[in-house]
Parts: C-alpha cells; sequence; structure tokens
C-alpha cells in the first residue's frame, strides 16, 4: 500500500511579527544580518521565528517538519552569500519572477561553512518524528552563483555538489532531505555537463541515511535531464502538477521513475489555495495516468517554495496539506 507523506520544501515566509522586528534594525544590525553574523538579538528572535513555524507545521498535521528558512532572504543561494569565500554583489531576478537575491560570487575555496547544520541543530529539539532537511540542489546552486575561482563550469559544480555534501553530512539525522532543483527546469544542462548530473546528486545524497528527494519545480524537466537524474542513486523524483501536469506525467509513462515520487499538488504562489479534495484529486489523476502498480512512498507537497505567500494563505496551504493526506489515510 502507497504511503502518503505531506510535506513542503520550506522557504517559508516570514510571520508578520518577525518583519516588525526586523523593520527596528539598525545600519550595523542589518548589515550583520545579511552576512549570517547575526547579533544575539537577532539569534533569539530567529529563534522564535523557527519555534513558531514548526509549531505551525505540527499544527497542521504534516507528516515532515521543517526549519522553514526564514532567514534565507538570498532564497536558495543562501548558502553561498553567507560563505566566508563568496562576495554578494548585485541584485539578481530569482528565475522569471519578481523576487530577488544577492549574486554570490565565489571568490575562494568552498570549504565547510556549517550554517545551515545550525539551523538545523536548532531546529531538531523541537521534532520528535518526521524531520526534513533541506538544501539546494548542487545544479540549482551553481546556475544562481558566479565562478572567480575554479575556472570551468564541470569543475565548479563538482565544487558546488562537494560543499553542499559537507554541509549535509553535518545535519542531525533526518528522515528526508529535499533537494530544490529549479534551474533543472529553467536552465537545464547541456548534454556534456548533463551527464554530470547523476554524480553531483550522488555526492549529495551518498553522505545522508535520509531519504533524498529532488525536487524542480515551475515546469517539467526536458527528457534527457529526466534521464539523467533518474540515473542517481536518490529515492524520489519531484514532479510539478501544477505548472505542466500532462508533460511531468508523459516523462514517467516513457522513461518510468523512482519507486517513490513527490507530487507538486498546491501552487506555491498562489494565494489561491488548492482545497484537500483537490489534492486528493490530482493524487488519484497522477497514479492512474502513470504506469507503476503501486508507488512505495508519495510525498504530497507544493510545487515551490512558500517564500511567496502572505502569511494567511502560507497558514491555509499547511492546512490543506495536512488534511488531505490525513483523510487519505485514514
Amino acid at each position: 500500500m502507497t504511503q502518503l507523506v505531506s510535506t513542503t520544501p520550506g522557504l517559508y515566509p516570514l510571520p508578520d511579527h518577525a518583519k516588525d522586528d526586523l523593520s527596528s534594525l539598525k545600519g550595523n544590525q542589518k548589515e550583520d544580518l545579511i552576512t549570517g553574523a547575526e547579533s544575539d538579538e537577532i539569534e533569539a528572535m530567529y529563534d522564535n521565528v523557527r519555534e513558531s513555524l514548526v509549531e505551525r507545521q505540527q499544527d497542521a498535521g504534516l507528516d515532515r517538519v521543517v526549519e522553514g528558512q526564514a532567514r534565507w532572504d538570498d532564497m536558495i543561494a543562501h548558502p553561498l552569500t553567507v560563505h566566508d569565500s563568496v562576495d554578494t554583489r548585485g541584485i539578481v531576478r530569482y528565475y522569471n519572477n519578481n523576487n530577488f537575491y544577492r549574486e554570490p560570487v565565489v571568490t575562494g575555496a568552498l570549504d565547510f561553512d556549517g550554517d545551515v547544520a545550525a539551523e538545523l541543530e536548532a531546529t531538531r529539539s523541537l521534532v520528535d518524528d518526521g524531520f526534513q532537511a533541506v538544501l539546494p540542489g548542487p545544479w540549482s546552486l551553481a546556475d544562481l552563483a558566479t565562478d572567480e575561482y575554479y575556472g570551468n563550469e564541470a569543475e565548479f559544480l563538482g565544487a558546488i555538489a562537494d560543499f553542499l555534501a559537507d554541509e549535509a553530512a553535518a545535519f542531525p539525522a533526518a528522515e528526508t532531505l529535499f533537494l530544490l532543483e529549479p534551474s533543472l527546469v529553467e536552465n537545464p544542462p547541456d548534454d556534456g555537463m548533463g551527464e554530470r548530473i547523476p554524480d553531483a546528486l550522488d555526492t549529495v545524497a551518498g553522505v545522508t541515511d535520509a531519504d533524498v528527494v529532488v525536487h524542480p519545480y515551475w515546469g517539467a524537466l526536458d527528457e534527457k535531464t529526466h534521464a539523467h537524474v533518474l540515473d542517481a542513486n536518490i529515492d524520489a523524483l519531484s514532479y510539478d502538477l501544477v505548472s505542466e501536469p500532462d508533460a511531468n506525467v508523459y516523462n514517467v509513462q516513457e522513461y518510468g521513475t523512482t519507486d517513490d515520487v513527490a507530487l507538486g499538488l498546491v501552487n506555491g504562489q498562489n494565494t489561491l489555495v488548492e482545497s484537500p479534495e483537490t489534492i486528493r484529486e490530482r493524487i488519484e489523476w497522477f497514479t492512474g495516468q502513470t504506469p507503476a502498480e503501486e508507488y512505495g512512498r508519495i510525498y504530497a507537497t507544493t510545487n515551490t517554495g512558500l517564500f511567496y505567500l502572505p502569511v494567511n494563505r502560507f497558514e491555509e496551504t499547511l492546512d490543506a496539506l495536512g488534511t488531505a493526506t490525513q483523510e487519505v489515510l485514514a
């Protein structure tokens, strides 16, 4: 019997009370914040935010609980923008939407940093069961960054993968690790780099006992990229059933998929939140259209991070996912 697991890829909006606290920061405090060198006061604020985000997921009945990435102002570029070997320069549009991040320019060796591990250590004590870690995938992080140190695209991708693996190796024990890979859709690798994608994913996945889910979004992988990702030793590949349901189902029909899958069932950017009934219908539609007799596990999730939503719609999204899977399992 297929196990349904409700979860999210993180990247949550900052709660209103935290926005008020941040707006009151003074110049030096703001500079410390964007470099990852927060004062005790700011750390305490983020501790409170973390606790509230964890509690809200638990109240919604989600099967996997994430840290929420409230500090990730640069979204999935964050693990680089706080690194000592990275300069942050101009403001860059985040893919094809109205959000922006500071361009991370790698100017030295990407050695171990531990920033994300520290966040997750603080979260782990708040979660008894179903803890989930979140990282950018190696292709997306390399795509969002600029290399002024390694010298060529292949070496840079390898360095990014090694960096993420070192970070992931320091994580506390987790049930699941989501690797966020929108660039696999938005800027897919060419033939030469595509062949390096499995090794890059394996480098990260190989350091953890967690189930590793590769989560592309904003569409469907092209056929070659889909095949390359399936060559990696991962536990589940994700399919965006909001943006490109037919193209994603076609990939599975033609080329198969992992034994477990993640399904982007709820629009992470739209304030019209899908009902639990719609979520269940999309699960049934996918399983009815694809050839597997039965998936071991289906992660029911949003198609993107939730950074884009107002706080009230974000909370409604958590509730919808939790309710949909609880009722199916009942």
